[in-house]
């Protein structure tokens, strides 16, 4: 699967995602590229876009996402926090879809 790591999260994460093609927002030029326009870029390009943007749920129409989301809740940014969400994404990858966000906590 080819996933788009947002630029609030750590470019190290992508050695977490084993199996995937991983690029970031930076990688790509698009760094300050407002949200709207980040995602629809993305949709050419990756099938999921990752994120620790907890309010893009709120500032996008869901239904009309050109490229499926995955909002990443962690206590912070930081690897440490992130690693524990890792198996959790993956499980869900599979099931995303266009048009689709899905928030991704530790399961307890």
């Amino acid at each position: 699967m080819r996933l788009l790591l947002d630029e609030s999260l750590p470019k190290s994460l992508r050695e977490s995602l084993v199996g995937h093609t991983v690029s970031t927002v930076v990688k790509m030029g698009w760094s300050g590229t407002k949200n709207g326009a980040l995602l629809a870029l993305a949709s050419a390009h990756f099938d999921v876009f990752l994120t620790a943007d907890q309010n893009l749920q709120h500032q996008q129409n869901v239904q009309a996402l050109p490229v499926a989301v995955a909002v990443l809740c962690a206590k912070s940014n930081e690897l440490v926090n992130l690693l524990p969400l890792v198996p959790v994404l993956c499980a869900k990858l599979e099931s995303l879809t266009p048009k689709s966000l899905v928030r991704i906590e530790h399961s307890a």
